[in-house]
């Protein structure tokens, strides 16, 4: 059966249910804004005790520590599914991309599972990051002796 592409798009239509856009952008917002929150009240917890760079830092190690804590027994998961871009903008969602596929993998073994898929996600993003920071450093260098 050979169909043209405009049946096959009513086909699709009929198919799929519709996407309720503004309900999943409100739940991405809150949901991001609630971790965000939850960040800057560390960090005012942090300052309590220490400087702002030392707070700054406490603060992402507990955001990914608590992200690797909520992966674990898939909950962070779970909120991704509702809440979408919501969880995958902050760090959280970072840190959940680097945990959810060692432990997908774990039963194939520390080197073969955890080790080799524990950057199946990220790895790309933190090569290209550190190759797109290398050639900008290069051009700003070269601006800097040209100009």
């Amino acid at each position: 059966m050979k169909l043209d592409p405009k049946e096959y798009d009513k086909m699709v239509r009929r198919a799929s249910p519709p996407s309720p856009v503004v309900q999943d952008c409100l739940w991405a917002f809150f949901v991001g804004g609630a971790i965000c929150l939850l960040g800057e009240a560390l960090r005012q917890l942090f300052l309590l005790w220490y400087d702002k760079t030392m707070a700054g830092t406490l603060t992402s190690i507990a955001l990914i520590f608590l992200s690797a804590l909520a992966t674990l027994p898939g909950w962070y998961q779970k909120l991704a599914a509702k809440a979408g871009a919501g969880t995958l903008v902050p760090i959280t969602g970072f840190a959940n991309s680097v945990i959810s596929p060692a432990i997908e993998f774990k039963a194939e073994g520390w080197v073969t599972g955890v080790g080799a898929k524990i950057f199946t996600i990220a790895g790309p993003v933190i090569a290209f990051g550190t190759l797109a920071s290398f050639v900008w450093g290069v051009m700003y260098w070269l601006v800097g002796k040209v100009g």
